[in-house]
């Protein structure tokens, strides 16, 4: 009898380690998985705030470039498309599908805004007025912003993915629907260039 509690015990303690080991491991994809979505949620506030200023520097520029009413346009229906997902996202639906959808708006968007960038360089005029100038900063700023943030973005994704890809991991990942995230990536390589702002 003593050897059929022995027996018990050991298989109560095999499977409560077991249980111990995959309730850790659970968390742990949790932990990392809310730390992905953290990340992208800062990419968020940048986002909000580039959408905030592009408006008034439109606005601003268009009595210095009324010739370049095409590029103003572009860079007006980029942000508007952007700020309609952003809110999409915002009322719920943020699922990784949605995700996609922000990042190559936000990727045309940055497009849009480099093309304008390149081409206030030929308005000296536009270059020396002082609101013009300031809003020119500040976007440059808040692009830095983004570029941090979207770093910190791709390096809480891999941490993910590593996490849930890895044994024993793999197994509780796909049992409990843990999903690959993916990295923001560039994929047109014209906007891989840097966007050079001089005043």
């Amino acid at each position: 009898m003593t050897a059929a509690l022995l027996f018990l015990g050991v298989i109560l303690f095999i499977f409560i380690f077991i249980m111990l080991v995959a309730v850790s491991i659970y968390n742990g994809l949790v932990r990392l998985r809310n730390d992905t979505e953290n990340s992208f949620s800062q990419i968020d506030v940048q986002l909000k705030r580039r959408h905030d200023l592009i408006p008034n520097l439109v606005e601003t520029a268009k009595k210095f470039m009324s010739h370049e009413r095409e590029t103003l346009e572009a860079v007006i229906q980029a942000r508007n498309q952007a700020v309609q997902i952003q809110k999409s996202q915002a009322s719920g639906s943020g699922t990784t599908d949605g995700r996609e959808g922000l990042l190559a708006a936000e990727t045309m968007l940055t497009g849009a805004v480099g093309k304008f960038f390149a081409l206030s360089e030929s308005y000296p005029e536009l270059k020396s007025d002082g609101p013009m100038r300031s809003l020119m900063e500040e976007l440059s700023s808040t692009e830095n912003k983004i570029s941090f943030a979207r770093q910190r973005y791709n390096d809480s994704v891999m941490e993910y993915n590593n996490g849930r890809e890895q044994f024993p991991n793999n197994i509780l990942a796909g049992m409990f629907n843990f999903q690959k995230i993916n990295s923001w990536v560039i994929e047109n390589t014209v906007e891989r260039d840097v966007v050079k702002v001089q005043f």
